[in-house]
């Protein structure tokens, strides 16, 4: 996940990760998951690639099978990440 192209990609934990790790399939990406546990914007990066349908690769710490089922759960929400904010401003993880 290395987008340059939004304000939090720089801080992403996986920024100097080999993009392999990320999209890989199957039991790759299970083991790839490891490298969002740490990361500072993990809730940002979850957020651009549910509110962008993002459909390859790791994410915030969720595989696209998973992100799928989500999104497939919560059909109504129409912005993830004011979604993810709220609840994560709710538990005091700023």
């Amino acid at each position: 996940m290395t987008d340059t192209s939004t304000p939090w990609s720089g801080r992403a934990a996986c920024r100097s990760v080999d993009p392999d790790e990320l999209f890989g399939k199957g039991a790759a990406q299970s083991a790839g998951k490891h490298i969002c546990t740490p990361c500072p914007v993990r809730t940002e990066c979850l957020a651009h690639a549910l509110d962008e349908r993002i459909t390859h690769g790791i994410w915030g710490g969720m595989t696209e099978r998973e992100r799928r089922s989500l999104l497939r759960r919560r059909p109504t929400v129409t912005s993830w990440h004011q979604l993810l904010e709220t609840a994560r401003t709710a538990h005091g993880q700023l």
